[in-house]
């Protein structure tokens, strides 16, 4: 039998809080920032009862693991997030079960997301996901090249370019982590100065978030404060 070493639904009131907390430290609404709960590698057992007890956001990292997410959570209501890389063989797919995908680093992608999205539904929100940071390790569209993907993905038909999304390097002094949430704010301001309508800040995990909000993260992408660790 799986044991699992944390209440959800507590952990999801524990982090409500922190949120709350770092909002109004922040002079924000806490509800300007949206709670996506990260579903990798989380057993079933601690999704229900964290949804059940009001997660209205679901952060998925793999199209194959979210698929059988949402088969066996048929009948539930929460919005899907799609938050990994996303490979171009697996567009089809993501096109079809998400209602955001964050990890956009290339028009090739976004291309192929709008062409596949389905003119039933409604269109697709998209973050471009930003390298903060310069590592080689992690996707991201190069600052430099930022404006020129926003350009270009904001006039695709089937999706809405709503934000950007960063990984950036890890650090565990506050300080440090909000220097790059704020190079991020400030990319995104840049956007919108520029005719842009960007509402969006996918920025801050587990171990971050606070800092994150404090520079003006919209939404927080957390799973083992919420969920416990990963089985």
């Amino acid at each position: 039998m799986l044991t699992i070493p944390q209440n959800p639904a507590a952990g999801l009131a524990s982090v409500r809080e922190r949120i709350t907390v770092a909002a109004r430290s922040a002079s924000r609404d806490p509800t300007g920032v949206t709670l996506v709960g990260v579903a990798k590698s989380q057993p079933l057992e601690r999704l229900r009862p964290a949804l059940a007890a009001g997660l209205a956001d679901l952060g998925e990292n793999y199209v194959q693991e979210a698929r059988a997410h949402f088969e066996a959570l048929a009948g539930q209501s929460f919005r899907r997030h799609f938050i990994g890389a996303l490979q171009t063989n697996k567009t089809r797919d993501a096109a079809l079960l998400f209602d955001w995908v964050h990890t956009v680093d290339r028009l090739r992608i976004a291309e192929r997301l709008s062409a596949q999205r389905p003119e039933s539904i409604p269109a697709l929100d998209v973050c471009l996901q930003v390298q903060i940071g310069g590592e080689a390790s992690k996707s991201g569209v190069a600052p430099a090249g930022l404006a020129a993907l926003a350009d270009a993905v904001a006039a695709l038909p089937r999706l809405r370019l709503r934000g950007l999304m960063c990984l950036p390097p890890e650090e565990t002094e506050p300080a440090r982590q909000r220097l790059w949430f704020a190079e991020l704010r400030q990319l995104s301001e840049h956007l919108n100065a520029n005719g842009h309508r960007l509402d969006a800040l996918s920025m801050g995990t587990s171990g971050d978030f606070e800092s994150a909000i404090a520079e003006g993260a919209t939404h927080v992408r957390i799973g083992t404060a919420v969920f416990g660790a990963r089985v």
